[in-house]
């Protein structure tokens, strides 16, 4: 059965802490729904009522249109080991870029990974646990190097055109506010 909390505890953030892939949901009012996996560790639990993750530079910035649009997002875990759980994280997202304050406060509580392009924090408004009986056993082989790779490779002046260039709107036209 499904059981619902108004926050994050200890056990909650320790299953999360354990978790080796996320899911993040945002839709703008009227458009596509976006759906991401994460892995790379970059997601924290910066307490009970706040979590947030390291966005890393990718071939479109959904997530960062959608929230500014209307601030709805849903982040999802799943075990995918013998012990079953899925948890799902319902809140008010928000975006902080670099070379500013907040994230200057914030940064250091990531890892330092190649390619970061802004936090995504998450403002829990309810947090909601089910059983996860349907998820099958999954093993972890490796983490992947491509997108790390590529921005090593980029180098930081490029990863930032890059973003200038493929990062500025969503597939359905909304602004994401990277700015030039």
């Amino acid at each position: 059965m499904a059981k619902f909390y108004s926050q994050l505890d200890a056990q909650l953030c320790k299953f999360i802490g354990q978790q080796q892939l996320f899911f993040t949901a945002t839709a703008p009012l009227d458009g596509r729904i976006n759906l991401s996996p994460k892995g790379i560790d970059t997601f924290r639990c910066l307490d009970y009522n706040q979590v947030g993750y390291l966005d890393l530079t990718g071939s479109g910035n959904e997530t960062a249109a959608h929230l500014q649009q209307n601030g709805r997002m849903t982040i999802m875990f799943c075990s995918f080991t013998d012990k079953p759980l899925i948890l799902r994280i319902y809140g008010t997202g928000e975006v902080v870029r670099p070379d500013t304050d907040r994230w200057d406060n914030l940064i250091d509580k990531f890892a330092d990974v190649p390619g970061k392009r802004q936090l995504i924090l998450l403002q829990v408004e309810s947090v909601q646990t089910s059983c996860g009986y349907g998820v099958p056993i999954y093993e972890l082989q490796s983490e992947r190097s491509t997108l790390i790779d590529w921005a090593v490779n980029k180098g930081t002046d490029g990863v930032r055109n890059y973003q200038l260039q493929k990062n500025q709107t969503s597939i359905d036209g909304l602004v994401t506010n990277i700015e030039s």
